[in-house]
């Protein structure tokens, strides 16, 4: 038997109304437009609809198929805003939020050597998620590098949530908001572990400099 909006607890009840409307093009549409650096609800109307799929409402396969391939096509179009009009947009109006051309330098760098992971992990990353594929262009990241990359972290994505709202029904939204309340230690957590590593990384390079410079020294003297 499907079960009534009001099944629907917390943050998936407002998704709940656009589902039972649209069904799938409301996962496809939703998830799509997130992808490419709208504001919507694109992780929580998957959920639902998994929810739904666990009632019997929506098939399971459909729902996780299609997420996939809007979250994909979606972050393809923000690639290609970012490649395409992103730089401008940067030079033109970047000073006016912190982002100038050398820092634009600096974070195409960053990519290059560390663009793979970001791209896998922003998919879990509000925020990220929505301007993943904006930031990519955007730093001029390789498209096929990027599709195959973006493709995996979609894939990951996608099954996680899916899987797991399938199987827990309702009862995700009491675990989604219970680790809710601890998410600032989360983020206080992964600061540390960031700063230590930044930390060390800084001695290891101030060490090798050091040593460096000692072997420069001795090498004149002799």
């Amino acid at each position: 038997m499907s079960p009534p909006i009001d099944d629907l607890p917390g943050f998936l009840h407002g998704v709940a109304p656009i589902l039972d409307r649209w069904g799938y093009l409301a996962v496809a549409g939703v998830i799509g437009v997130e992808s490419f650096g709208v504001p919507a609800p694109g992780q929580t109307i998957m959920m639902a609809a998994a929810v739904y799929a666990g009632a019997g409402r929506l098939n399971p396969f459909a729902v996780a198929a299609i997420a996939f391939v809007a979250a994909v096509l979606g972050d393809n179009i923000g690639y290609w805003i970012g490649m395409r009009g992103g730089r401008k947009a940067v030079h033109r109006f970047g000073k006016y939020i912190l982002i100038t051309p050398k820092r634009l330098e600096k974070a195409e760098q960053f990519f290059a050597r560390r663009g793979s992971r970001i791209v896998v992990v922003a998919r879990f990353v509000e925020g990220l998620r929505q301007l993943n594929g904006v930031i990519a262009g955007l730093t001029n990241m390789p498209w096929r590098q990027f599709m195959v990359y973006n493709a995996i972290g979609a894939a990951l994505w996608v099954g996680w949530w899916t899987t797991v709202s399938y199987l827990l029904g309702t009862h995700i939204v009491e675990i989604v908001e219970h680790m809710h309340r601890y998410k600032w230690l989360a983020i206080i957590a992964v600061v540390g572990v960031v700063a230590a590593y930044a930390g060390l990384h800084l001695r290891h390079i101030r060490s090798r400099r050091a040593r460096a410079a000692a072997d420069r020294e001795e090498s004149r003297i002799r």
